[in-house]
């Protein structure tokens, strides 16, 4: 897969669809396959355009919602789904600046060369987010380039969206978020050293590095991790700021892998952890020997949820 930044300067023709596409729900797999399988009719490359950061990031950074997923993992994805290229911009104040018709011709047209614009019937581009269907309709008959348009997608009974992802994630509803996403809500990062607190107690974690502070899940997990000798391998999670170690810290990702080799080296591996049940919230516990208790509850409940 061809992956392209800063200002496009395609050398050929492309099918292009745009979005951030945070967390590649269903919404956006039934885009990507619909983009796919029209770009060969159109004789262009599947190509998704998408922002990095999130734009709200930008504008309201507090406000701005959780990621779903890094840029890495992202890209991963779309790659799984065919995608030919994706090009990501830099979104900045300057680039939100530029008018609809600017974003048309200067982007898609001139820069992507695209042929083919897929879009969601709630598409709307440009300076203070002025352009919609109808105008880019417009542009594609003026700069001759087809535009079609994919209608809500529903999972699970609802609108299968980014923002209903993280909806069921803050609810501890990981079934009903892996509904709406086609596979578990994962987190994806290298294995980092820590402060070895687990090893001392008898639980050793792998610390996965987050990307980004602001996860959309916190609490207590049976977890699946992948990237290991052997696939799917169990343990228990906890994603938080640890207030009974670190009061003040930042969130962090701790694993602890049932039956792993105490003498294991996972520092600098790349792994992926799959969130299957949440347990329970972050707690402070009231001494050390309480939060070891309670760790021992919490392995033994994962295994079993696991094993059923």
């Amino acid at each position: 897969m061809l992956i392209t930044h800063g200002w496009p300067h395609a050398t050929r023709p492309n099918a292009v669809t745009i979005g951030n596409f945070d967390g590649v729900h269903l919404g956006h797999q039934a885009m990507l396959a619909r983009l796919t399988a029209r770009a060969t009719s159109v004789g262009g490359l599947p190509t998704v355009l998408t922002f990095e950061p999130h734009p709200r990031e930008i504008f309201t950074p507090h406000a701005a919602p959780s990621r779903l997923t890094s840029l890495r993992e992202k890209l991963e994805i779309l790659k799984a789904l065919g995608v030919g290229h994706v090009h990501v911009c830099r979104f900045t104040k300057e680039f939100a600046a530029l008018s609809a018709e600017d974003f048309v011709r200067r982007i898609l047209v001139d820069g992507l060369k695209a042929r083919y614009v897929l879009v969601g019937d709630d598409f709307r581009f440009g300076a203070k987010r002025a352009g919609n269907l109808a105008l880019l309709q417009t542009l594609g008959e003026r700069y001759g380039f087809q535009v079609d348009v994919l209608h809500t997608i529903e999972a699970a009974g609802q609108r299968a969206s980014s923002t209903a992802v993280r909806t069921a994630l803050a609810a501890g509803d990981m079934a009903g978020a892996a509904q709406l996403l086609g596979r578990p809500y994962s987190i994806s990062g290298r294995v980092v050293g820590g402060d070895r607190i687990g090893r001392k107690i008898g639980y050793p974690t792998a610390n996965i590095l987050l990307k980004h502070n602001r996860p959309p899940v916190k609490g207590v997990f049976a977890v699946r991790v992948q990237g290991l000798a052997r696939p799917d391998w169990p343990g228990v999670a906890n994603l938080g700021t640890r207030p009974s170690v670190h009061p003040n810290g930042n969130p962090t990702l701790e694993v602890h892998l049932f039956d792993l080799d105490l003498d294991s080296n996972l520092y600098g591996q790349h792994l992926r952890v799959e969130f299957l049940h949440k347990l329970r919230d972050e707690q402070k516990f009231p001494s050390f020997d309480a939060l070891v208790v309670q760790i021992g509850k919490d392995a033994a409940l994962a295994r079993e949820l696991l094993n059923a």
